[in-house]
């Protein structure tokens, strides 16, 4: 039986990526996006693979519409929460309500899209829940507050879900990259951006949900790259005024 999966902000970058990909592997998918013109180019490379559609992951009714369109049969075997915004620069500088917008992106769109597609993976067969973290949730980053923050709510999420839903037979994980070659990091650079470099493709992240869409362990977080696994090996094993420090020295 044909697997399926459903990406959310499938427009472009790491979305558009993941669902070529999974598609052209057989699998049928749901890319949906705020930018509904932008999204429908993807149906013409695989039309009997590629279902596309208006989602704003910022509302539970959107996502409740569009997961209906998409599961017809009442299944679905992954939900890709990949839809996000970055805000950078200082954090006063920063008008409040992008800091809110991101937010409402980054954490209620999550939490809308998990919320909603639960009827449907606990009717799947070994469903899963994949979420698009960040390394920037090891360490709270300068110059990318409340985009941090964010992913430690996704963080969070992660953890919560995959032992509230292990009884329904759903795994949640999250894949957590550093930075990636995406629109998201056009613009001002980071201090973090020039010292560490912008090394991942859209593709490297596309394959890593694959394997995590076939994984049959029990691992949650999912550090891509080596910069990002170096990182979090050194986050686990350092104390915190270490982890700190480090950070200081990375992001000034």
């Amino acid at each position: 039986m044909t697997r399926s999966i459903f990406i959310s902000g499938a427009a472009a970058g790491i979305g558009r990526a993941t669902a070529l990909y999974f598609a052209a592997r057989g699998w049928r998918v749901g890319a949906f996006d705020i930018d509904e013109q932008a999204v429908a180019a993807l149906s013409v490379a695989f039309p009997e693979q590629i279902m596309t559609g208006h989602l704003d992951v910022r509302s539970a009714e959107s996502w409740h519409r569009a997961l209906g369109q998409f599961c017809s049969d009442g299944t679905l075997d992954v939900l890709f929460n990949n839809a996000g915004i970055l805000v950078s620069g200082d954090f006063t500088a920063t008008a409040a309500a992008d800091h809110a917008r991101l937010i409402d992106v980054n954490c209620s769109g999550v939490m809308h899209g998990c919320h909603a597609a639960f009827q449907y993976l606990c009717r799947g067969r070994e469903a899963r829940v994949i979420t698009m973290c960040s390394a920037s949730a090891l360490f709270g980053q300068p110059q990318l507050a409340s985009y941090s923050a964010s992913k430690f709510f996704v963080k969070g999420m992660t953890e919560a879900l995959s032992l509230e839903w292990e009884p329904q037979g759903i795994q949640v994980m999250d894949a957590a990259p550093l930075f990636v070659k995406t629109a998201m990091v056009e613009g001002p650079e980071t201090p973090a951006m020039r010292k560490l470099g912008v090394r991942l493709e859209p593709a490297d992240i596309a394959l890593a949900i694959w394997r995590m869409a076939h994984y049959k362990g029990n691992k949650m977080h999912w550090h891509i790259g080596i910069q990002t696994k170096l990182a979090a090996l050194a986050a686990k094993l350092s104390p915190h005024s270490l982890n700190r420090w480090v950070n200081a020295r990375i992001t000034r």
